[in-house]
């Protein structure tokens, strides 16, 4: 009986860590800033990261508390409207769908208080997380540059808030 407890707290313990913290264990805290519209707040970016500067040679997560409901639709036009402004030139139509798609996959629609991650794998894809639940995983290095650049991009919308999520500002 006490073997069996002992495997059953194992695999709660497990099953508990496993959220997006586990793939990227060593990382730390790089930066974070609000995200307003108008004046109000959206929600709460930060930035972990194995190494510092960020770099997309290293795995690193974005993960965001949000202060106010959003629908996921609205999460995907938003991203895929900022990914084709960034793009420096055209998307192909076919992978624009196979991208909206994939957000549509891995997107939820969240209330205040509701956490949503990302974590970039290196020559790989991204990983995505609502609280501590995979929703979706894509091989597609392209497809994760485009969305990470949404935050990271020079050429954000968002400068300040890039800033300080990669630990440019005091």
């Amino acid at each position: 009986m006490r073997a069996l407890a002992t495997i059953v707290l194992v695999l709660w313990a497990t099953a508990a860590c496993a959220d997006w913290r586990g793939d990227v264990q060593s990382a730390k805290l790089v930066g974070e800033g609000d995200f307003r519209v108008f004046g109000f707040k959206l929600y709460r970016a930060q930035m972990w990261s194995e190494r510092v500067p960020v770099d997309y040679d290293e795995r690193f997560a974005l993960h965001i508390i949000y202060a106010r409901g959003i629908k996921r639709e609205r999460f995907v036009e938003a991203g895929m409207n900022e990914i084709e402004r960034l793009a420096s030139t055209p998307i192909p139509a076919d992978t624009l769908e196979r991208w909206r798609a994939d957000m549509m996959q891995a997107f939820v629609d969240v209330g205040p208080g509701d956490q949503l991650s990302a974590v970039y794998l290196p020559d790989k894809g991204v990983r995505f997380y609502a609280g501590d639940r995979m929703t979706g995983e894509f091989d597609d290095p392209a497809f994760a540059r485009a969305f990470f650049g949404i935050w990271l991009d020079p050429s954000t919308r968002a400068p300040t808030l890039r800033k300080q999520l990669l630990g440019m500002t005091q």
